[in-house]
């Protein structure tokens, strides 16, 4: 063992026998780190190993490592990261923790938490529900806002170096991941690149690069005190952390898919989005996105014997997520009350990767008015002008989202034929299969609901839900009629079966 290697293992030898002397001890051994939990401290320290994409090979490295890991996950999370500690060798050649002489070891000293509070254990155990992942996007989307802007443009070239990167590791890998498969997914996100790299520069140039978090899936997010706080961002290579900011959105949707939890993914893109109007045109990137990430997935697990299998599955989602899917767009009307954004939500995930784009009225009415999608508007945000501003820019929305092969869930009122009749225009013009419903409920149920109504972006209250019930059109030519006092599970059956 060389002489650096055997400093680090005597410091680490040192921590695990201070570790262990404390309440709970527990060792955790990732390809990059060691961490040892003991009472409510968590310590970590990086692995001296190298590999083509992390260099931890000598103590200087490690240290800067762990300085710059300190520095960037108190973006997120200020409350776990408490500040480093340093083993250092007296004269005598003694190793002490926080003691005199050369430092020998620097640590990461962290906030401990119980497993439990990782979302990945919240995912496992059915428990990710839809106000927390409404709160989880809304945690990304603030963090991106205000992180450091990358300037330089090219964003297709940051993209294709990340994609060389990975081809280069994969090719690595040949007896665990197949090279022809591998070279097959190379080679389309290679020609997705080009085929997007005007977009992919044009967002760069409008900083929608940024040093972003660059590591986020579910078990780097823990639920502390009611909110999700991303913490362990990737440190080892600004460089890699220097993304898209919905190539960093992008790993948090791979790994939702990847579990089969596609509602859950579609209901953080959509929230994402909602929020961010800069990065709506951006969205048709997302499949390569995922794409890339899951490659990365690939060969990191491949570099592990025991994940061989693991490894193969996360290359051939990689290719799967890029196949093309047949857009739909797809409408639901109907008076305040009777469930249309419900039933939106639940149909979102129709579609490939991540899911069908949810506009609904309520929340353009908020963005054309510069408000955050929950706040509540005056009356005068409530004319007919007003309201034919909104479905222009439902319909200019639903219009850009189908070029882009996209399928669309508008989720609006349409009680004005022309409303209505403009949707089927739009999916005529774009090639692409319409659906139409349109929800009827009892005013006893609209009313109940609209009572019910906690942090919602629709500002219906009971008075305007009770005056609607005159509105209800004659006739929705064309589209199908459902009784929507029944269950949500009931009524989404049945919308299911009108998209086959």
């Amino acid at each position: 063992m060389p002489a650096s290697d055997d400093a680090y293992g005597r410091a680490l030898d040192l921590l695990e026998a201070i570790a262990r002397a404390g309440a709970d001890f527990e060792r955790i051994d990732t390809h990059a780190a060691t961490i040892l939990l003991h009472g409510k401290s968590a310590w970590k320290l990086k692995r001296p190993i190298r590999f083509g994409y992390l260099d931890f090979s000598t103590a200087d490295r490690r240290h800067a490592a762990v300085q710059r890991e300190l520095e960037l996950n108190r973006r997120t999370a200020p409350g776990l990261y408490h500040g480093l500690r340093c083993v250092r060798r007296d004269e005598d050649g003694t190793l002490s923790l926080d003691g005199a002489g050369t430092a020998v070891e620097w640590l990461l000293e962290m906030e401990r938490f119980p497993d439990r509070a990782l979302l990945a254990h919240l995912a496992d155990a059915g428990m990710l529900d839809d106000r927390l992942l409404t709160r989880l996007a809304d945690t990304l989307h603030s963090f991106h806002e205000h992180a450091q802007i990358v300037p330089g443009g090219r964003g297709a070239e940051r993209l294709a170096r990340v994609v060389e990167g990975n081809a280069a590791s994969i090719a690595a890998c040949p007896e665990v991941l197949d090279t022809r498969q591998a070279q097959a997914l190379i080679e389309r996100q290679r020609s997705l690149i080009r085929r997007f790299a005007p977009l992919l520069d044009a967002r760069a140039e409008a900083a929608r690069v940024r040093v972003g978090h660059g590591d986020l899936h579910l078990a780097n997010i823990a639920l502390i005190a009611g909110e999700p706080v991303p913490f362990d961002c990737l440190e080892f290579d600004e460089a890699l952390a220097s993304i898209d900011v919905l190539y960093d959105l992008a790993f948090l949707l791979f790994d939702l898919w990847r579990r089969d939890l596609r509602h859950e993914a579609n209901l953080v893109f959509n929230r994402y989005l909602d929020l961010s109007p800069a990065d709506e045109t951006g969205a048709a990137l997302i499949p390569l996105f995922v794409s890339i990430r899951a490659a990365i997935r690939a060969h990191v697990a491949a570099a592990t014997p025991c994940q061989a299998v693991e490894a193969r599955n996360l290359l051939a989602l990689a290719g799967a997520v890029l196949m093309p899917s047949c857009p739909v767009l797809l409408a639901i009307g109907g008076l305040s009350g009777t469930g249309k954004s419900s039933l939106a939500r639940a149909l979102g995930d129709l579609g490939g990767v991540p899911g069908a784009r949810i506009l609904r009225s309520d929340v353009l009415r908020k963005r054309l008015a510069g408000v955050q999608p929950e706040t509540r508007l005056p009356p005068a945000s409530y004319t007919p002008e007003a309201s034919a501003a909104v479905y222009h820019a439902l319909g200019k929305g639903v219009a850009g989202a189908l070029a882009e092969e996209r399928s669309v869930i508008a989720d609006a009122v349409f009680a004005k034929e022309d409303e209505r009749r403009a949707m089927a225009v739009l999916a005529e013009r774009a090639g692409v299969p319409f659906r139409g419903i349109w929800l009827e409920a009892p005013e006893t149920v609209r009313l109940a609901r609209v009572d019910g109504r906690i942090g919602d972006a629709s500002d219906a209250g009971r008075a305007v839900a009770a005056a609607q019930s005159g509105q209800t059109p004659d006739g929705v030519e064309g589209w199908t009629v459902l009784d929507a006092a029944r269950p949500l599970a009931a009524l989404l059956t049945d919308a299911r079966a009108l998209l086959r």
